[in-house]
């Protein structure tokens, strides 16, 4: 996932939730090019990281605007600097090559996939290259190749605020939520973030800024089981303590406890993603997505409005036009969709599925990020069909 998580570590904490899979196969994970363990790319140190994720997204006056616009070059300068070597060949096309590499090294005739978010990007690339060698995909979380960087960011948009809304009714509609008891919670979240962008609040010796505090906000939405340490962030935060929030957002950035950072986001994202969906590069046209993006969720939508603006400053350019991923004679593909994922909008699962022909959709009904362990449904057929090739139905809707 990510694109630039590591897959080994994945394994390493999920391992208990894979074990029927582990009863039938062995688990052979990997650490895509240029992330974690495979010759990572970097960019700056960690006090330089730190300053570059604190920096103001919702850029509101000109000087933010220009703070925002150097920091972004600034930063690709120092992937160019310290990774150039590596940034032209961090696309997900040369990875799911790769992948076929470590299928033909363990001695496997076909591949068994099993891919969360970005991840099935990658899995769809492996299926376009290589149809013949597929035995079984298992695409979780479905990115779209056809959808524009700009039109997926707006989609993600959607999605966070569908999340968002469904917090804040589930913390208006109990008790025990403490951040609703006094007040309604979105009108004083709202408020809170104005605060946060004259007046950080002082955490030991850093800052939770707007721009932290957002994030923290987008880690909790990425599952229900963080809805609970949100609550808890937000109502400290309000009464002037800030912990919670930053290490919810530091958990999201992938910051170690030394201040160091993992390449997550000190280069192996955007060194993959800028490869594989263009933006373009004047700011006139992020400026214009403004309303649209307002229009979508007045909270998230100024933030994430110049998301792809260092795509659009990157050092690299694309190899390859992006587009739609064929697939021909592949065996069947199994797509999962969760109707309000955040991350992958169900629209791309949706759209994958009409594209890839065979493949069937399952659909998740509910809030979250990918569904296999969010729902004991989606999770049982995604085993059996990677273990026994038992697809599902076309059609069939798990709760979560």
């Amino acid at each position: 996932g990510g694109p630039g998580a590591s897959g080994i570590e994945y394994l390493r904490a999920d391992l208990s939730s894979l074990r029927n899979l582990n009863q039938r196969f062995d688990l052979v994970a990997w650490d895509p090019r240029g992330v974690a363990g495979s010759t990572p790319v970097t960019c700056v140190d960690g006090p330089q990281e730190d300053a570059y994720l604190s920096i103001d997204a919702v850029l509101d006056d000109p000087q933010e605007k220009q703070e925002a616009i150097q920091a972004n070059k600034d930063f690709a300068a120092g992937c160019q600097s310290r990774s150039g070597d590596l940034l032209p060949f961090m696309d997900s096309a040369s990875t799911a090559k790769d992948m076929d590499q470590i299928r033909a090294a363990v001695g496997d005739s076909k591949l068994t996939y099993l891919g969360f978010s970005y991840g099935t990007y990658i899995g769809q690339w492996y299926a376009h290259l290589f149809p013949m060698q597929v035995r079984a995909l298992s695409l979780d979380g479905v990115v779209d190749p056809k959808v524009s960087a700009n039109d997926s960011l707006l989609a993600q948009v959607i999605g966070f605020e569908q999340n968002l809304q469904a917090f804040l009714a589930d913390c208006k509609a109990r008790s025990s939520c403490l951040y609703g008891r006094s007040g309604d919670p979105g009108t004083k979240l709202t408020a809170l973030m104005n605060r946060l962008d004259t007046t950080p609040l002082k955490v030991g010796t850093r800052q939770l800024t707007r721009a932290l505090a957002m994030t923290g906000v987008s880690e909790a939405l990425y599952s229900q089981s963080l809805w609970r340490p949100l609550d808890q962030g937000l109502t400290a935060a309000d009464r002037g303590d800030g912990l919670i929030l930053l290490l919810m957002a530091d958990l999201y950035n992938h910051r170690n406890s030394d201040g160091s950072y993992q390449n997550l986001f000190n280069g192996a994202y955007h060194s993959t993603f800028c490869l594989d969906f263009p933006a373009p590069s004047d700011i006139a046209t992020y400026d214009k997505l403004g309303p649209m993006f307002t229009k979508a969720s007045p909270f998230f939508g100024p933030w994430f409005q110049y998301g792809n603006l260092q795509c659009g400053l990157w050092p690299v350019k694309p190899k390859r036009a992006q587009g739609p991923l064929t697939v021909e004679g592949a065996s069947p593909i199994l797509l999962v969709g969760g109707t309000n994922d955040p991350a992958t909008p169900y629209a791309d699962a949706q759209s994958v599925n009409q594209q890839i022909a065979g493949s069937v959709l399952l659909t998740r009904r509910g809030n979250g990020h990918t569904s296999y362990d969010a729902s004991p449904c989606a999770h049982a057929a995604e085993d059996a069909y990677l273990i026994d090739l038992t697809i599902p139905a076309a059609g069939t809707i798990c709760p979560s």
